[in-house]
């Protein structure tokens, strides 16, 4: 049970900073465009910044279990966000957005999928 409000903690602050985050992020560089931006970047960013986390977790820091389910899975689980990120994208289709929409799709796996890696690599330089 206290491991579930770990969890909880994390995902309340997360889903709350992926708000803000990606209300700031569209607000500000959405120029009338349809791409979802914020969605992409919040998606980009916790995949770098949930990589360079469990570097540090695993490899530099000895950090508590309940710690990393508050950060790992509650914070970063909430911060992220695929389910937004699907529908947004197939939106996109269905309002006849072909170009958006195969953008956010092919440009969140490929970016989130890079951000990862740059994370881990940018980790390995810091060790």
């Amino acid at each position: 049970m206290q491991q579930m409000l770990y969890v909880g903690a994390g995902g309340f602050l997360g889903a709350n900073a992926r708000y803000f985050m990606s209300m700031w992020i569209n607000n500000t560089f959405q120029d009338g465009g349809v791409l979802p931006l914020g969605t992409m970047f919040v998606n980009v960013g916790g995949s770098f910044l949930l990589a360079v986390f469990g570097v540090l977790a695993s490899d530099f820091v000895n950090l508590s279990s309940e710690l990393r389910l508050l950060v790992a899975t509650g914070f970063f689980g909430a911060f992220t966000t695929f389910s937004t990120y699907a529908n947004e994208s197939v939106a996109l289709i269905r309002m006849g957005e072909w170009q958006a929409g195969l953008i956010s799709i092919v440009g969140t796996n490929v970016l989130c999928l890079l951000g990862v890696v740059l994370g881990f690599l940018l980790m390995e330089q810091i060790a």
